[in-house]
């Protein structure tokens, strides 16, 4: 059996070229007879090639120095004995076959690529980054919405009952952070229905501009305005013919300069600012007013630590039919201010020195105070304070224009006025201010009704109430409570609020007359959508008292305004609108004899270019 296996192999060996060695072994005692082994060489072979002749060598040597302990045989007698060692040794015969264990040919191709000499002439600025960390994405500014470009003019129109006529009109040179000029017009005029000559009218225009440098920042501006009103507030039980109020306006020229430093981020840094402002001031009879006021302040921070003087230069002339005053002040501020993370400090004096009909001088004091209750929430403030207030006509016109002739003159003194209040936010968009004070007041202004009893020479007819001012002299108290609150949920949501209480104690009048003891006053803005806007106004004011002929004393009632209006936008240009004055249609008096207009609404378009 073995020896039939080993023919297989043998033959199989053969047949693909390899020359097999057999050792063939008989187990007999016979002695063991070894011949030299048999070489066969074969020359003159054209068909070998060297791979086959290099293997063919490696074979013989191979079987040489096995020096005859292995055998190739191509046959092999099974069934005798083998007595000697054959070694058979063939020449390699490469085949076709053989050819696919060369896989790949040569590139023959010579490619050598180019070197560029390197140059250490043009080296490159650029940073070493860190790449030991993930680098910080750069923020990529978003471009404007086409929508969201401001436009840098507006002008708006409209009508409505009560012969409402209202227009205003804004003009700018753009979005220039250097320079800014621009232009306003504003108007606003209704009749009323329920008294002859009901009418009032509001006219205003002026323009503005500001420069700024590299240190210092220019601004000014000028402004004309006219008010236009009647005197249409009669006492009926004195009339005895047909009325024909007399026709009032007051025309008032202003104008300001500043030129203040521009903020330094230094802890040692040195500010200043100089402004002069002023205005001419006249109503159609023979009341004038001249005012010019020159102010200017320095100011050295170190750290945390300010010191500072602000002085003021305040001179005024006034004049009407029975006076001609002159009514000017000299003020004097010396101040010192500490800073921290959690406290505010202002500690100063306020210096006054009147010089013209009047001559006193006056130090008051001038301290504020703020303390971090609950960082980022809450602040506690205190301020003492006081001063001396110029009865101004023009300030008297625009509270009450029902004004007659000739008002008294005689300057107010705060002694002094303390306040204590909190002040911060309860949560995100939601802040409030709340205070009590109690000031001390010298000489408090008063309105009081003056209803003509009979015709005057000066064509004043019988029943006419033109207003009188009159001073609480000596010193009076008023005690009261503000409160402000503000919530922004968002820049589409905004309300706001303001009520105020007062408690007067007077030295010489029985009332605080046509002074309001509450006040409260809200209003919203609402973003409904990027085309549709509202708002809204409230106005509740408590009753008030007013005397007549020094002993009639009579009661205003309290009252409620409403007001709201909606903005629609059309396009990017063009808007319309509708406004909505006294909502509640309340039949309210300001001023005695002088009731307010009813419901009134106007709308009109606006268009932006």
């Amino acid at each position: 059996m073995i020896n039939k296996l080993t023919y297989i192999l043998s033959f199989c060996a053969l047949s693909f070229g390899i020359a097999p060695v057999v050792d063939a072994q008989v187990k007999q005692p016979a002695k063991k007879t070894t011949k030299p082994a048999k070489t066969t060489t074969v020359k003159n072979k054209p068909a070998a090639t060297k791979l086959g002749e290099a293997a063919a060598a490696k074979a013989k040597q191979d079987t040489t120095k096995k020096g005859g302990q292995s055998s190739a045989n191509n046959n092999t007698n099974p069934g005798g004995s083998l007595s000697e060692e054959i070694v058979v040794t063939t020449v390699y015969k490469p085949v076709l076959a053989d050819a696919v264990k060369i896989r790949r040919n040569p590139n023959l191709d010579d490619t050598q690529p180019y070197k560029a000499p390197l140059s250490y002439n043009a080296l490159l600025d650029k940073r070493l980054e860190q790449n030991s960390q993930i680098r910080q994405l750069e923020a990529i500014k978003m471009p404007a919405e086409r929508d969201s470009i401001m436009a840098n003019n507006f002008v708006r129109a409209g009508l409505g009952s009560l012969k409402t006529t209202f227009g205003e009109a804004y003009f700018n040179n753009g979005a220039d952070e250097a320079l800014q000029l621009g232009a306003y017009l504003k108007h606003f005029g209704q009749q009323g229905s329920a008294l002859p000559k009901q009418n009032e009218s509001r006219s205003e225009i002026g323009v503005f501009g500001k420069s700024i440098t590299e240190k210092n920042t220019l601004t000014g501006r000028i402004n004309y305005l006219r008010r236009d009103n009647y005197f249409y507030g009669y006492d009926n039980t004195l009339v005895n013919a047909p009325i024909d109020p007399t026709k009032q306006h007051f025309n008032t020229l202003s104008g300001e300069g500043e030129l203040a430093r521009n903020y330094q981020d230094s802890d040692r840094a040195f500010t200043y600012a100089v402004k002069l402002n002023g205005y001419m001031f006249n109503n159609a009879f023979s009341a004038k007013e001249n005012n010019v006021v020159l102010t200017g302040y320095v100011n050295q921070t170190i750290n945390q630590f300010y010191a500072g003087l602000s002085a003021s230069m305040d001179i005024a002339s006034q004049k009407d039919v029975n006076y001609a005053l002159n009514n000017s002040f000299l003020r004097l501020n010396p101040y010192l201010k500490f800073q921290g993370d959690n406290y505010k400090i202002d500690a100063g004096v306020n210096i006054v020195k009147e010089f013209g009909f009047s001559q006193r001088f006056s130090i008051f004091p001038a301290v504020k105070l703020e303390y971090q209750v609950i960082p980022d929430y809450v602040r506690l403030f205190a301020e003492a304070k006081g001063d001396i207030n110029r009865t101004s006509l023009r300030y008297l016109s625009e509270l009450n224009p029902y004004l007659g002739q000739n008002i008294g003159i005689k300057n107010s003194v705060d002694k002094l006025d303390v306040t204590i209040g909190l002040k911060g936010r309860i949560v995100a968009g939601l802040g409030f201010k709340a205070a009590i004070f109690r000031n001390s007041i010298s000489d408090l202004p008063l309105f009081v009704s003056n209803v003509q009893q009979v015709a005057t020479p000066q064509a004043i007819p019988a029943g006419n109430n033109r207003f009188a001012v009159i001073y609480d002299t000596g010193r009076s108290r008023v005690t009261g409570f503000n409160g402000d609150l503000d919530y922004k949920a968002s820049d589409n949501v905004d309300i706001f609020g303001r009520v105020e209480f007062r408690d007067y104690k007077l030295n010489t009048q029985a009332q605080a007359w046509n002074l309001p003891k509450f006040k409260l006053t809200a209003g919203t803005t609402l973003h409904i959508t990027n085309k549709v806007d509202v708002n809204g106004s409230l106005l509740f004011r408590g009753s008030t008292k007013d005397v007549v002929g020094n002993s009639q004393i009579v009661t205003l009632k309290s009252f409620a305004d409403l007001n709201g209006g909606v903005s629609y936008k059309a396009t990017k240009q063009i808007s319309v609108f509708v406004q909505a004055n006294n909502i509640l249609n309340s039949n309210y008096q300001t001023y005695m004899y002088y009731p307010n207009y009813g419901f009134n609404i106007f709308g009109g378009v606006g268009f932006t270019f």
